[in-house]
């Protein structure tokens, strides 16, 4: 049992801002890393039964991982795409491969089911069998550069395969019901889903398998007895890239008790950490090893948005910061990681001190992977309204969650400029421009903090005794808020503390904490909605996967 941290868990006042979520790196507790280690632990086994791909490109394949319990295959189709069809936006039709996650083995009959639907995505319609569907484009320039080196029989230019660092990218991974998928409950007691996106980062996992083979099947179609398989390092230096819009921003919004899961055990294993009362010679280099593999991968990693270029600029000077704070103070030191974190927060920006809170993790597998298992919403009851709850208790649960919006003027028109709602082509959520678009009429209950401080301004109207549930008959358009405000009780991480319609919102910074939890890595914003990323990048693929090399993949190796 892990003794109580003697450093206290940062407050939600400091954590929950959009700027600092949107600074968050991976960490150990990223849900990519607690996959590749649990797979690695309980020896899976994977198998690839069916490839079956034609010279043009076009066919299905299986990847079956065999778990403990349990096998899922992902079903593959590979498409050939003329290239004025390819589009990353969620409006395409057509894809360079699309994927099911199959829960067993399938049948001939299922792969001929899904051989119907999954290559049309939403058009198509998926069972129960299946926990999710994807679809993904070829980077096509890097795509063509190694299938033409490898049929040469040479490997493709380092530089140009660092520079892209993905041979396809996902353009969505669909799980929890849609299109007849399997519903998260009907998978979420079993031990191997437990922790969020489990069947969504295992279908990546596969994804980046089947694009190897893919590509070295390609190259040797080509090539023949010339051609060559890609080097097993440069192969692992490739990840999945991934585009991802506004579709991800209202998640966070409306899950408050699962967000609050993911920060509270991410803040609970920070404050455990800088608890440690002395770093040992071990914990110190392995610190040391993280952050000078990090580093290298900072110096990779680029982006064309002027606010990220920034950020970069500024988490590169504080890295050479920390490493000259570092070189001067040691960590021969009382609670060394309290010591440095309190330096960095005085120090560094956001950027770098969020940088530095997943580092500090590395060392200390023992004290903070077992928290993996508190980061799903097992809490059904949170979400019931206690209508008996008084009025005077209401207005003091409110007025807790969002005492930062007390002094907001919502009549302004800079803090209420925007407005979210559904696109009516493809049920995805949208921002639009309140004052210059009729959409207001379409608004989706997205802006907690208003929508508090209305409700607000009607309690006062009503005596101190009374039972909310009184209030709600009259005004049954704030329940949404009675429920979020008295969640806060059980998630005092669970509300974002800034304003998500004002004329200033970044939903990138939204995009950025749920994909940090994911394990992504490289953020390259595309505009203030959308942003590439790249997953699994650095990590073995199934028949390397140990517990060697299960965990630490993330960061690059070693420099020379």
């Amino acid at each position: 049992m892990t003794a109580k941290p003697v450093v206290a868990r940062r407050s939600p006042q400091t954590v929950m801002r959009l700027k600092r979520l949107g600074s968050f790196h991976q960490s150990r507790l990223s849900f990519m890393r607690i996959l590749t280690r649990r797979m690695a632990a309980e020896g899976w086994t994977f198998s690839r039964p069916v490839f079956d791909i034609d010279a043009s490109g076009v066919g299905r394949a299986v990847y079956s991982a065999q778990g403990p319990d349990r096998t899922y295959s992902l079903v593959a189709f590979a498409h050939d795409l003329p290239d004025d069809q390819r589009s990353d936006r969620v409006i395409a039709e057509a894809w360079d491969a699309t994927f099911a996650l199959f829960d067993g083995v399938p049948t001939e009959d299922d792969l001929n089911r899904l051989e119907r639907n999954v290559p049309v995505q939403e058009a198509g319609r998926v069972s129960d069998r299946e926990l999710t569907l994807s679809r993904a484009n070829r980077s096509v320039r890097l795509w063509a550069h190694v299938v033409d080196a490898l049929a040469a029989g040479r490997q493709p230019d380092r530089a140009m395969v660092d520079d892209v660092g993905y041979l396809m990218r996902t353009t969505a991974v669909y799980g929890s019901g849609k299109f007849g998928a399997a519903d998260r409950e009907q998978i979420s007691d079993r031990t191997e889903m437990k922790v969020p996106f489990q069947a969504e980062m295992l279908t990546v996992f596969l994804i980046r398998t089947f694009v190897r083979d893919l590509v070295q099947h390609m190259a040797q179609v080509k090539g023949g007895d010339t051609a060559v398989e890609l080097d097993p390092t440069i192969a692992r230096s490739l990840g999945i890239g991934n585009s991802t819009g506004l579709g991800m921003a209202p998640f966070l919004v409306n899950h408050p008790v699962l967000l609050n899961n993911w920060i509270m055990v991410r803040e609970e294993a920070i404050a455990r950490v800088r608890s440690v009362p002395e770093a040992t010679q071990d914990e110190q280099a392995a610190f040391w090893s993280a952050l000078e593999r990090a580093e290298a991968g900072v110096k990779t990693w680029q982006s064309a948005h002027p606010l990220q270029i920034e950020r970069l600029e500024a988490l590169r000077a504080d890295i050479v910061a920390l490493n000259a704070h570092l070189g001067a103070e040691g960590l021969d030191h009382p609670t060394p990681w309290d010591r440095v974190m309190t330096w960095a927060e005085d120090t560094l920006a956001e950027e770098g001190q969020e940088f530095l809170a997943s580092l500090i993790l590395e060392p200390y597998g023992q004290l903070v992977d077992g928290l993996a298992h508190c980061m799903s919403d097992d809490n059904k009851a949170a979400t019931r309204i206690d209508g008996a709850m008084c009025v005077a208790d209401m207005r003091e649960l409110i007025e807790a969650s969002f005492d930062w919006a007390a002094d907001l003027d919502w009549s302004a028109p800079e803090n209420c400029a925007r407005a979210w709602y559904t696109s009516e082509e493809k049920l995805e959520p949208r921002l639009g421009e309140r004052f210059e678009e009729p959409i207001a009429p379409y608004e989706q209950p997205l802006a907690p903090a208003r929508d508090a401080a209305a409700a607000l301004a009607d309690l006062h109207a009503w005596p101190d005794n009374t039972a909310i549930a009184e209030v709600l008959l009259k005004h049954p358009e704030h329940r949404h808020t009675v429920r979020r405000a008295q969640m806060h009780r059980v998630a005092p991480y669970g509300e974002i503390r800034d304003n998500t319609i004002s004329a200033k919102v970044l939903p990138i910074d939204m995009l950025r904490a749920k994909l940090s939890f994911f394990g992504a890595t490289k953020f390259d914003p595309r505009s203030d909605r959308w942003v590439r990323i790249c997953m699994y990048a650095g990590a073995p693929y199934p028949e390397d996967l140990s517990a060697e090399t299960c965990d630490d993949w993330v960061y690059p190796e070693r420099p020379a």
